[in-house]
């Protein structure tokens, strides 16, 4: 099976999520949560990566983060993956891996679908039916960006923040946002490319990344990346 593609660039946020292996229970207690969200916390710090979004499930994990050097997200989720692996085989004297292969990754357009990762990511509990509203689940980065709960781990993003002036604006914005359910065309992008590890954007978004990375960002294309459009019609 080919290698999951990578998208190096710092200064884009990336969707990401890792499931337990064979979809196994990778978090047991509330104890685990926490040392997991430690262990996230402290190699953010080293690596230089953003968390703007989050939910720990049972089995898995979904992250939004942006890396602010290149190739940070790969060193994140190694020293979270080893340090939470080894806490759980040693407390639970179990052995062997916990993790089910290689994370997977969607650059996010964060013109156009930055909120509703954000949105994705923390209805996680309800579409499972653990909760009835993403409140009561905790944790989530919702009550963060609802409440203004401050966890120590979030770093809003530019365009979170632009939803209001004040703590108080923002979060009205935001719990707004969650008053209509996300689309089923704007569900079946984020699910596609996060699960394919593809770019999350629309069309233009990606001919401006194939330029910079050099190579197709498209499922099923080879060779050199479409001719830009003229800059006057690139986006400013």
């Amino acid at each position: 099976m080919p290698r999951q593609p990578r998208y190096p660039i710092a200064g884009m946020p990336q969707h990401v999520i890792q499931r337990g292996n064979n979809r196994q229970t990778t978090f047991f207690t509330d104890g685990d949560y926490r040392f997991y969200l430690n262990c996230l916390s402290d190699a953010g710090k080293r690596h230089e990566c953003h968390l703007h979004a989050y939910v720990l499930m049972t089995n898995h994990v979904h992250l939004l983060i942006t890396p602010q050097q290149p190739g940070a997200i790969a060193k994140v989720m190694q020293s979270v993956g080893r340090r939470y692996v080894q806490y759980v085989n040693h407390l639970y004297q179990r052995s062997g891996t916990l993790w089910e292969g290689r994370y997977k990754a969607s650059l996010v357009d964060s013109e156009r679908y930055l909120l509703t990762c954000y949105r994705y990511i923390e209805l996680n509990p309800v579409r499972a039916g653990m909760v009835s509203e993403p409140a009561e689940y905790c944790w989530s980065s919702y009550r963060v960006h609802a409440l203004g709960k401050d966890d120590g781990l979030v770093i809003d993003h530019a365009g979170y923040l632009a939803l209001g002036e004040t703590v108080r604006t923002r979060c009205a914005a935001y719990r707004a946002l969650f008053d209509q359910a996300i689309g089923k065309d704007a569900l079946h992008a984020v699910r596609t490319s996060l699960n394919e590890c593809r770019v999350l954007g629309d069309e233009q978004f990606k001919d401006e990344l194939e330029v910079t990375l050099k190579r197709s960002v498209r499922a099923g294309q080879k060779g050199r990346p479409r001719k830009r459009k003229d800059s006057s019609e690139n986006r400013v």
